[in-house]
């Protein structure tokens, strides 16, 4: 008698199961962003900023180079281009600009303001591929910035009209996040990227590092602030890079900006959690509609025939 059970697909079963750990894998990376704005909450309370980039930013550098290093090993990759360096220096140097507004406007406002508004550069993205490069965007879009720009105001101001210094340079490095989106989506994707990532951030902490010589002569060394540096630096930045790369390969697009969309809201849990941070009612409406906002501008990532561009990757922060 012939045998007529079905052999599983081992296949789609492989596929499926690096998929689910891919997803937990980007849910630990929102965690840890999140997180972190505590960390840079600390060691803002504590008057360190461009320092406290500085070390942090050269620390993650040193973190990846092993992991470029055998990256460029396994392609046969001898040398970088002439025109890796010039991108490398450019993304460094946005990086740097959104790194030391986030940094000093934290100083000012709370670890969950921090995180919501930084989380705006997500909807502010297809905009800025419309005034500076022609790029038209979707309609779910111009949604999304209305709703953002409400829930940030609302967020900022609890309706008193009156928006706070810190959150005012949580927006500006919310925009310069953006461009470096822009400029990593455009312009390095042509290169290796881990090798790329380590050039971006000796850039960006050498001029933090540089300028923070000038403005803060030395790093206040404590516990909490040595804290903060080695959470930051190994987790948010050296870990969570490698981790988003490997992750979202086996994960599409719109799966990982939903869930890396998540950060906003465990840094509100973490502001909550360890900082003792609250939020009047009208302030978790704006964190909503922000949310929303985000969540809406990640439509896009489906096409007219509801398929997604899996050779897409989602950019971190």
């Amino acid at each position: 008698m012939r045998n007529c059970t079905t052999k599983p697909d081992t296949g789609a079963l492989h596929t499926l199961s690096m998929r689910l750990k891919a997803d937990i894998t980007l849910l630990l990376i929102s965690i840890i962003w999140g997180s972190a704005f505590v960390a840079q909450r600390v060691a803002g309370q504590l008057g360190s900023v461009y320092l406290f980039n500085g070390v942090r930013y050269l620390m993650a550098a040193v973190v990846v180079l092993p992991f470029a290093v055998r990256s460029r090993h396994v392609a046969g990759v001898t040398s970088m281009p002439r025109e890796q360096y010039k991108w490398m220096f450019v993304a460094g140097f946005v990086l740097f600009l959104g790194s030391a507004t986030q940094q000093l406007g934290v100083v000012y406002t709370t670890a969950g303001n921090a995180g919501f508004i930084t989380a705006l550069y997500v909807v502010l993205v297809p905009f800025a591929l419309f005034v500076v490069w022609g790029e038209r965007p979707y309609w779910l879009s111009v949604a999304a910035v209305v709703l953002a720009g409400v829930g940030a105001f609302l967020l900022s101001t609890a309706g008193r009209y009156e928006v706070r210094a810190g959150d005012a340079l949580e927006l500006v490095s919310a925009f310069f996040w953006t461009f470096h989106v822009i400029v990593l989506g455009k312009y390095a994707s042509q290169f290796e990227s881990i090798s790329f990532s380590v050039g971006q951030l000796v850039v960006c902490g050498a001029l933090n590092l540089g300028i923070g010589l000038f403005a803060e002569k030395s790093l206040p060394v404590s516990w909490p602030l040595l804290g903060s540096i080695a959470y930051t630096a190994f987790f948010s930045l050296g870990l969570c890079y490698t981790l988003q790369i490997w992750a979202q390969r086996h994960t599409p697009p719109a799966d990982a900006a939903l869930i890396l969309s998540l950060e906003s809201v465990f840094a509100v849990l973490s502001g909550w959690l360890l900082l003792d941070e609250k939020l009047a009612g009208i302030q978790v409406f704006g964190c909503t509609l922000i949310f929303i906002a985000v969540l809406l501008s990640q439509f896009k990532e489906w096409n007219l025939r509801g398929k997604i561009d899996h050779d897409r990757l989602v950019e971190g922060r």
